[in-house]
């Protein structure tokens, strides 16, 4: 997805994550790398499908329990031999929740 066709802009958040698959398994070596309030960029070890839907736990450093995001994968690609770059398209966009992201992106 193209900066042009985008609602919102993106902002870095670099923060581990665990995600849940169709498939039931929770992905180990998960990063955020970027977010907006209608989706994200994770990478992982593990391989995303297309249209595979996914529930991401973000872990912030505000002692709160992690934050949870949902939604399907819009694209993926490998980045090299052992790790995936995706990016996922959340199913609402929460405004609460991203702001979350984004004051502890600041601080990163």
């Amino acid at each position: 997805m193209d900066s042009e066709r985008r609602i919102f802009d993106r902002f870095p958040a670099r923060f581990p994550v665990k995600f849940k698959d169709s498939r039931g398994e929770f992905g180990q070596d998960v990063f955020l790398r970027d977010a907006s309030a209608n989706g994200a960029n994770i990478v992982t070890k593990d391989r995303m499908f297309f249209n595979d839907r996914v529930d991401l736990e973000v872990e912030l450093p505000d002692g709160n329990a992690p934050l949870v995001l949902s939604g399907r994968i819009v694209w993926s690609k490998p980045t090299n031999t052992s790790m995936w770059d995706a990016g996922l398209q959340f199913d609402d966009v929460n405004f609460m929740k991203i702001h979350r992201i984004f004051k502890y992106s600041l601080t990163s």
